[in-house]
């Protein structure tokens, strides 16, 4: 009799919690890589570009495209270890994309080290699955200009995530100053549509100079949002590399490289 008060108990808890969350048209966490292959330049390029296209006419669009007309976005910042910089955001108007983009400007930000794609997966899916927020799509964006070097094997945290239902999209940032050309991989793109994305519609959209990450950015955010209002909003969106089907890779290449690394480093 006991476990079954509990069970009905944690029931009603459970729809009373469901019944509290806000229903919004997209959840979607944007992961952007702060390791210390990355100069200060970059890093400031990284944040003007999303405020950017947080303002733009097009994200507007996709956001008014949605049958609720309201996302809820976080920004959080990663390498080694992730740093929540601004927290669930519910996005509906113009005033509140400014102010997300207000937030994100005023980051200062430190470089991390390492880069641990797999925990920030994990750590993107926990915000999800956490947040009072219940998204007719869930998303999680992740940018990066190398391979995972740290924690779990990167397609367990991938499979995992996807067995939530959170769909995983890739920025790869395939430029090679500063510090990122000693782990640069020529491939990176398809390092990130094989090991590191999936899920329905799952996309990614390669930066292969700086001064195009701005543009790649809205691109981005313009096919994340929009994505499930029948293609409105997504005019004059062109050009994007849609993740094919994935070929056999070598998924741990990072962590060798790093151990390579490590070695020489050690070598008398």
């Amino acid at each position: 009799m006991k476990r079954v008060l509990a069970a009905c108990a944690a029931l009603v808890l459970a729809t009373s919690t469901a019944a509290r969350a806000e229903e919004v048209d997209l959840e979607l966490v944007l992961l952007v890589d702060v390791s210390r292959s990355m100069t200060m330049g970059e890093l400031e390029i990284q944040r003007q570009g999303y405020a950017s296209a947080l303002r733009s006419d097009e994200v507007y669009a996709a956001v008014q495209a949605g049958l609720l007309q309201r996302i809820a976005l976080t920004y959080v910042e990663w390498a080694g270890g992730q740093n929540v910089i601004v927290d669930w955001t519910v996005l509906e108007g113009r005033e509140d994309l400014d102010a997300f983009a207000r937030a994100v400007e005023m980051t200062s930000t430190i470089g991390m080290r390492r880069t641990s794609i797999s925990g920030a997966l994990a750590f993107g899916a926990e915000m999800i699955e956490a947040n009072d927020y219940e998204g007719l799509r869930r998303v999680i964006d992740i940018s990066g200009d190398g391979p995972n070097n740290q924690g779990r094997i990167v397609t367990d945290a991938r499979d995992d995530v996807l067995a939530r239902r959170i769909v995983i999209n890739g920025l790869p940032l395939m430029t090679q100053e500063g510090m990122g050309g000693r782990w640069h991989l020529d491939d990176l793109d398809v390092y990130y549509e094989s090991c590191v994305t999936g899920g329905p519609g799952s996309f990614v959209i390669p930066v292969l100079d700086w001064t195009d990450f701005g543009e790649a950015v809205r691109r981005k955010l313009v096919l994340e949002i929009a994505s499930g209002s029948g293609g409105v909003g997504l005019e004059g969106i062109q050009d994007v590399q849609f993740a094919p089907a994935k070929p056999p890779y070598d998924c741990e290449i990072g962590e060798k490289i790093w151990e390579q690394r490590r070695m020489d480093w050690w070598e008398p």
